[in-house]
Parts: C-alpha cells; structure tokens; sequence
C-alpha cells in the first residue's frame, strides 16, 4: 500500500508500507522505463546494482513482463582484487540475483583484478557504446551512491568509471550488510561508475529501504545538494524516483 508521495526537487520519492511492497512497486516503475526505452530502440541499456536493499526490487523485476533478450546488463561498482567467483563480490551477487535467472542480451562486469586502468578504459568504452537508459540503484548510509562516498563524490566528474578509497562509514555498511565479518576484511579500495555516469540514464530507480538508511533519506531529501550527500544528486535528475519503505522514511519529516 502507498502510504504517501513526497516531492523534493525534481524527485519523487514513494512511501510503501513494507519492503515487499516497496520492491515491487520500484520492480514495476524499472519495468516500465525499459519497456519505453524498447519501444523507442528496439532495446536497452540497464546499469544495475548490488546490495541487500536491491533483493526485493531484483525478484520482482524478474516476475515483471521483461524481453531480458534486448535488455544489456551493467553493474554499477566492485571491489578492488574480487572476482565474480568470490561470494562476496557484486558481481557475484548480481549472477545469483538477477543475471543468472534470466537470458540477457549481453552482461557486462567490472574486472577489477589485474590492470585495473586498462578495465577501467574498456568499461568506459562499453558505456559509449551503450549509453546507459536505466540506473536501477539504492543509496548508502553515508549518502553514497555507487561506491561515489563524499570524500570522492565528484558531480562534475570527467570520468566514466574511477579507482576510489572507500570511507570507514561505507567499509562498516559492508558487514553490516553481512557480507564481511569485520571491517578489516572489506577492502579499502573499489571500482565505481562516477555520479556524472550514473546521471547520463534517462531513467533512474532508486530503492532504499530499512532503518539504517533513515537519516541519509533525509538528508537526501531535505539537505542542501552537494557532494557531502551524493544522492542529493539525484534531485537534479530529470527522471528519477525513490522507493521507500515505513522504516526508511521514518525521518524525511523531521
């Protein structure tokens, strides 16, 4: 059940009374900004990304009326020195979410072993070929978006895809997340698609629920806009929304 709309900027963003509700409404608002995109080029381009806050949305979306078969998959950040056969990788996560369970066009990940620049060009390559549509994402604790923290966040950024140290706030989400058991086990630095990148999608769905993620709602909703916010970003896109559950939206009023 919709609880409520709030209107911040250019951003809706879209209260629902649980998890389950608020990933299927954010898996049907995804489904209809890549079916406009088909309709208008015969396929699309959907960067996607991995986190916790994304399992609703991703298992709706697969129940949704999709052609996966003109659909090509992007992932949106990784950890420096994992590959997708690590369990904790997002590559990973999103073979066992979504790319493993439906028959894409084409997927495409981040290699963030090896010679991380030459990846880091060769990802940026792809992009231009295949400019991004949809941005299917959540937000951080931190307010990060992608693994863009504000110490790195760069709105005006010239790079498609970047190495960054990841802040001790964004490294502690990651156990809390329960993909490490302690923060000295997540690594210190990661690939991300910069906010500039993430921005260029004509269509961006943002999914962010849960307690934790509270205070950076608001802050994403009420605050001023700057890097020290990264998903303020957001209220600058000309199509996006945030999807919310009771638990995420507890202070946007405060």
């Amino acid at each position: 059940m919709l609880l409520r709309e709030i209107h911040a900027d250019r951003l809706k963003a879209s209260v629902y009374e649980n998890r389950r509700e608020m990933g299927k409404a954010a898996a049907r608002a995804a489904a209809a900004a890549i079916q406009k995109v088909m309709e208008e080029k015969g396929e699309a381009n959907v960067i996607f990304a991995a986190a916790p806050s994304q399992n609703e949305m991703l298992e709706a979306l697969l129940e949704e009326e999709i052609d996966f078969s003109a659909v090509n998959a992007f992932h949106m950040d990784e950890y420096m020195g994992l590959g997708p056969e690590d369990d904790r990788s997002f590559a990973s996560y999103l073979t066992e979410h979504l790319f493993g369970k439906a028959s894409f066009r084409s997927v495409h990940l981040i290699a963030a072993r090896g010679d991380t620049a030459e990846g880091c060009s060769g990802y940026a390559a792809l992009l231009k070929d295949y400019p991004p549509d949809v941005v299917c994402m959540g937000i951080g604790e931190n307010g990060h978006i992608a693994f863009n923290d504000p110490p790195v966040a760069d709105f005006e950024d010239k790079e498609v895809i970047k190495t960054v140290e990841l802040e001790e706030a964004c490294r502690r989400q990651q156990v809390h997340d329960g993909y490490f058991g302690s923060l000295e086990e997540v690594p210190r630095y990661a690939l991300t698609l910069t906010v500039p990148a993430l921005m260029a999608a004509e269509y961006i769905v943002c999914t962010v629920p849960g307690p934790a993620k509270a205070e950076a709602v608001r802050k994403t909703l009420y605050g001023n806009i700057g890097e020290h916010c990264p998903a303020t970003a957001l209220r600058r896109h000309r199509n996006a929304e945030m999807f919310l559950d009771r638990d995420s939206a507890r202070g946007e009023s405060e």
